[in-house]
Order: structure tokens, then sequence, then C-alpha cells
């Protein structure tokens, strides 16, 4: 990235040496006396039921755990044991990883440590050297052969690997410890935006990386790639847009490639993996732009899809589209889970993914054939001028929705002071499912950006039964007319801002707070150029880094919001030389549909928790999942609220989830979704727990980092036990 973070690490050469053919007899000879030994390390990720030892508890990411110590009997006991702060403060949403009796976790900053799991006191920290990102990290990944023991985890647009045991960079690694994170993409990725906020897929000596990517016009292509976890060698890569010729390349137009104005197709929400039968299981994002596909017309694949992959190859297996032309930002939120269900008086390996729009899709893991009946049903084109929606969409028939996806009259907010004005509003919008965006009137997007469900996931437990938290937030979402005429005696600065932040920022920088999008009036006064600077490098939250716009042009934006750019200086040079596109729309910005309060403009619930039985698609039970105090002490029911981060459930009968705004984590009755204990955090847990054991001692640990939905940051990771 030119100007701004140098240049990408890239892998050393290796050389290959050939061996005489008595050397493979010599191979053959002592192979024996390794037979057991590589047995018991093949997959080269720790096998121990008792801590969690992967991302979401294991490689079906099912968020389970056998653990039983503490019940539902005696949850109620729970006390904090310990608390490891940071003094790195803000949100944070890892998974941290327990193997052998030593816990490894990011910092809101993404640097990596390692705890004694029992007491919290810290072995080691790894602070990242160069510049400073803002990403979230949900985790790291930890892999060992013999004595070597590594953690890897993603940083900026690179891949690097540390010593478990002292978390000094493992110089043999790539290039001084680390691999460009595009080495496997296209030429064109090198000035894009790309990182990875989520942990890698370990297949024996390979990890497979999920990719972050832009959403806008011109984003780098969201390859899967599979590199060597000891000398970070590039080993595969499966094209989820393809090439011409390829298999799914009809469904785009011919030269959607050398135009370079889509991309995307990523994996960013992480992976699951069947490593007896060596498969594994990709959902995709959406391709970008992400709003209009009017010059990507056609299915779309491989984007929207879970994908079957062989994990030695990379070879496709299997897939299903579960959004055809997605222009709705309709990613596929979190890795599928891997489960066992009854289906017609057999067990079946099962594969089930949760999607933003509240659908639980259900495949036979090898085949992908459906377990439950899917309907293409058809549903209204678009009015945007060059658009060309697909007419059908996948539906599954059960399990039923777990989140609201149509609304009336009726369910705007009856506690709204502006109730009136809402309803106004609601009915000028388009509203339903699968309704595309419009240029006149706002959509109506529910669930909205962030589901349904989101990157916490769900959580199965061995019986076939599946645990999700879900948003019950709306959105207005609309495209408008690009507008390059009118904006020629604009600063280069205003220029780019324009182009780049108007959508969420807005035109006056007042922001949408309530919403997640921060005013940046008088931002000069709050954060000085060093950190508005990484800020647009890196993005935070929802935003993403602009990588591709150049040093200069990242001071023209400073320049702007500081007041400080001279009026001549405007110029034309101030587009991105990358998002050259014939795409003449943009993205009105994400707005959540909102009450003059801030609460969402439905009645409630507002965020829920659902057990689903996926043996019969029938659901167990919904309940509100978090509250709103002082909503509460005016005498109305916990109405739920927004939630980031996933449940863990164990085979002692509980179920337990933080994720919610009003900061608390809580204990539910897996069975009937009562809540069994719950305390107050130091900081909001927007964060999946973790459950292991220690010298007999059965632990839960969550992420305290706050600061998202308007709640106060921390810097703590805590555990509790009974005592």
């Amino acid at each position: 990235m030119e100007g701004m973070v140098g240049e990408e690490p890239q892998p050393r050469p290796h050389s290959m040496k050939r061996w005489p053919h008595y050397n493979y007899v010599l191979l053959a000879g002592i192979s024996a006396v390794f037979v057991f030994h590589s047995a018991t390390i093949k997959t080269k990720a720790p096998a121990d039921e008792k801590q969690w030892s992967e991302y979401l508890g294991g490689p079906d990411r099912n968020h389970y755990s056998p653990l039983s110590q503490i019940n539902t009997t005696n949850v109620s006991k729970l006390q904090k044991v310990w608390e490891y702060k940071s003094a790195d403060s803000g949100q944070v949403q890892c998974n941290p990883i327990i193997v052998n009796n030593v816990l490894y976790g990011v910092t809101a900053t993404n640097q990596i440590f390692a705890l004694d799991a029992a007491t919290g006191k810290e072995k080691w920290k790894y602070i990242q050297k160069g510049e400073v990102t803002s990403n979230t990290n949900r985790g790291v990944t930890y892999w060992q052969e013999g004595l070597d023991k590594r953690i890897l985890y993603a940083y900026n647009s690179s891949l690097y690997a540390l010593d478990a045991e002292t978390g000094e960079p493992i110089m043999s690694f790539g290039d001084h410890g680390a691999v460009s994170l595009k080495s496997g993409l296209e030429a064109g990725a090198r000035d894009r935006f790309v990182i990875s906020n989520t942990p890698g897929t370990l297949f024996e000596d390979l990890i497979v990386m999920p990719l972050r990517l832009g959403e806008e016009d011109g984003a780098a292509m969201g390859y899967i790639q599979a590199f060597n976890v000891k000398t970070g060698k590039l080993v595969w890569v499966f094209k989820t847009i393809p090439d011409p010729g390829q298999p799914g390349a009809d469904t785009w137009p011919a030269d959607v490639k050398k135009k370079g104005e889509v991309g995307a197709a990523n994996n960013w929400s992480g992976m699951a993996i069947d490593r007896k039968r060596e498969i594994l299981f990709v959902p995709t994002g959406s391709a970008a732009f992400d709003f209009y596909g009017g010059n990507r017309k056609g299915k779309n694949l491989y984007a929207n899809c879970l994908l079957a992959l062989n994990a030695r190859t990379g070879k496709y297996i299997w897939h299903y589209q579960i959004v055809h032309h997605d222009v709705w930002d309709r990613d596929l939120p979190a890795p599928p889970n891997l489960v066992k269900v009854k289906h017609k008086g057999k067990t079946t390996d099962a594969v089930a993914q949760v999607t933003k729009h509240g659908y639980v899709f259900l495949f036979e893991r090898t085949t992908g054939k459906p377990l439950f009946p899917i309907d293409e049903k058809p549903f209204p084109t678009s009015d945007v001028p060059g658009e060309k929606t697909w007419p059908t969409q996948p539906v599954p028939r059960v399990p039923a929705p777990f989140a609201r996806q149509t609304i009336s009259e009726k369910d705007i907010s009856t506690m709204a002071e502006n109730r009136i004005e809402l309803l106004e509003i609601f009915r000028k919008a388009k509203k339903g499912v699968y309704k595309p965006l419009s240029l006149s009137v706002p959509t109506i997007l529910l669930p909205g950006a962030d589901g349904g469900a989101e990157w916490g996931g769900a959580a199965a437990d061995p019986n076939g039964i599946m645990y999700v938290n879900s948003n019950e937030m709306p959105w207005l979402f609309s495209l408008s007319r690009k507008q390059t005429n009118d904006q020629s005696d604009l600063t280069a600065g205003h220029l780019l801002y324009n182009n780049l932040c108007i959508g969420c920022h807005g035109p006056q920088l007042k922001g949408n707070p309530t919403s997640g999008y921060p005013s940046l009036v008088n931002i000069r006064a709050r954060a000085d150029r060093k950190e508005i600077g990484r800020l647009i490098a890196t993005g935070k939250g929802m935003m993403p880094g602009f990588t591709s716009i150049s040093a200069t042009q990242k001071q023209a934006i400073i320049d702007f919001l500081y007041n400080e750019e001279k009026t001549e200086a405007a110029s034309v040079s101030a587009g991105r030389k990358t998002a050259v596109t014939d795409n003449p729309y943009k993205f009105d910005g994400y707005n959540k549909f909102l009450d003059n309060n801030g609460y969402p403009a439905i009645n409630p619930p507002w965020g829920t928790l659902t057990a689903i039985d996926l043996n019969t698609g029938k659901h167990l039970w919904q309940k509100p999942l978090g509250e709103l105090k002082e909503l509460t002490a005016k005498g109305i029911a916990p109405t739920g609220t927004e939630n980031y981060g996933g449940p863990v459930v164990t085979s002692g009968g509980l179920l337990f989830i933080a994720a919610t705004k009003d900061g608390m984590f809580r204990a539910f009755d897996k069975k009937n979704g009562e809540i069994l204990w719950e305390t107050e955090l130091p900081a909001a847990g927007y964060a999946t727990p973790a459950t292991y054991e220690v010298n007999g001692k059965q632990y839960v640990v969550i992420a305290c980092g706050g600061g998202k939905l308007g709640t106060k940051k921390g810097d703590s990771y805590v555990a509790y036990a009974l005592k």
C-alpha cells in the first residue's frame, strides 16, 4: 500500500531437494517407528475436549463442551476467580483458546498474549511492530508438531507465526515470520483493502484463511487460500469468482475480471472442517459493490454460497447458493455447524448454516443434499435502471425463520413518542422479504444489516439442538445516483469524503451515532492526524480500510475533516484509481430505523435466543436476550437488545452467553431457556465465551471490551468458576 504501510511481506522461495532411490527405501524401513506418533498428531490440532483448543470449541464450530462440573444445579454459585486487564481498551470480539492449561487471546488492537488459564497470570505478550490496526480480531489458531508449537494469527494484510511457548516470531515462516494474505489473489489486490479478523482453519500442515475485504466498487476478489503452517508457502487457491471457462463463470458477465469493478465473494466469517472426510465447509459473502449488481448480472457463483472443498487440495466438491445475485449484503455471517441429526430414522452427518435473514439451511455433509425441502420462490424485481435481480430465491420450508422478516403497521413501536412519524416512514417504504433497494424510497431491511444471525454464530449440542442468538433491528437502505458534474468546485479532500465517507457520516459530517456511525464534527478535538490516518487505512468496525488511496489523498481527507484544506486545491486527481467503474449509483448509508429516543422503531423483542431441534426442524423455545434497564424500571418487560458474540452450550445443561448491550453475562437452562445465573461484566462482552478445565476445575471465560452500541470501553478477560 503505497506511502502507508510499505511492502507486503512475501514468502521466501523454497528449494525442493530430489531424494535418491535408496533414500525412499530407507524411509520405508524406518517409517514403522513413527506410525503411532504420526497418527497422534495427524491433524496438528490439539483435541483435548476438557479444554477449548480451537476457535468456537472445535473443528465442527459447535461451541460445545462436554464439561458438566458447572451445571443447572449449581450454576447460581458461580463467582469471578480471576480478571486479566490487558491495558488496551476497546472492542474485543475474541473467542480465546485454551491449550495445555494456557489461554491465548488478543487485545483490542490485536496484541497477542498467553495466560495461565487457572490464574489469569500473563505468561507473555507480543506487541505487533509497525502500523497499528483498529480492526477487531476474533482469535488465534494453535498448531503443534512434536516440540514445534505455533500460534498463527492475522494482523492487517499478513499472516504471522509465533512460538506458542515464548511469543517470539518464528523467523523461518514466510518472510521473517510473516506472509502476505494477498499472495494468491489477483494482481490488483496489492493496493486494495485485505485483512483477516477470524482465525484460520487447520488441516494437517495447512491453514486456510478467511479474508475481510472492501464492499465498494473495485474491491479485491475474495479467493480462499491455504498456506503451509511451517513455511508460509501458498499451497492452494480456490477462486470464488471463477476464471473464464471454469464452472460457474457463466453466472457472471464475461468481462467481469477484465474490468476490475467487481470483487469480494469472500469468506470472512470463518470455516468448519470435517477432518475425517477431508472436507472444508466455507460460507461466502456477497460480491462487491454490495448493493447494485448491474455490472455483475447473473447468479454470481460462488458468492453467498456454502462451499464444500477438498481440504487437502482446494478442489470443489459441492455448493449451495443461499442468495442469488445478492444486492442486500446478505453475507453468510458465521461458520456452519457440523452436526449429527436423526433424519428418516437414520443418524445423518449434516452441516447447518445460519443466515443474516434468519434462516437455517441443513444439508447432508458429503453430497450437499438438503435434508428439509427448500423452495425457489419468486420475489419482486428491481426498479433501478440497469439492475437485474434474480427472479427467485431459496426459502427453507423448515425450520421456520428464527427472526422476523416482515412487519405491519401494528408492529411499529407503540412506546415510541414519534410513532406517527415512524408510521409515515413505514407506509412510504418498501417492505418485505427480498425487496430490492430503490432510488425513490427506502427499503426496510429486516433482519437488518447485522442479522439475524451474525458473526457470533450458533451453538449445537450432540443431540442436534441448535441455539442461535439474533438481532431484531430494522434498517433503512436506499440508493441514489452519483453526482459527478456538480462537484467541480469541491476540494480534493471534499471529493474523496463524498466518494468514500458520506454514505455513513453524512454530508454534514454528523453521522448517525445511534446506528454506530459517529459524528466527525470537530473531530480534530478528539483525534490527532496520525490516529485519523490510521483509521482511514485500517478501518474500524463496519468501516473498511481504504488502502487503495495514496498518502496524499489520505492527507487531503484529513485536511478536509480538520477544515484546513485550501478551497483552490480542488483536483480531479482526488478520485481513487482502483475504483474506476461504470456503476452509476451509491449506497445512502447504513441507517437503523429508530424512534426519537434511539430505540428500534418496532415493538420488542429486539434481540432473541432460540433453540431449534434440527432433527425435526421445530423451534423448542425462544426468549428475549438482554434488557434495557431504564425500560425495565418503567415496568416494561425485558425487550431484548442488539447482541454481538455467540453462545456456548455444555453437557451440564447450560447455555452461556454475554453479547448484549446491557453488559450482562448469563447462563440459561438449555432445555427451556430460563435464566439460571447472571452477572454484570466490567464492560459489555461482545464476544463468544469459552469453557475449559484445569486441574479438575471448570472455568468459563469471556472477553469484555465494550465500545460498541454506545457502551463504555473495557480491557478485561474475566473467568468464573465454582468456589
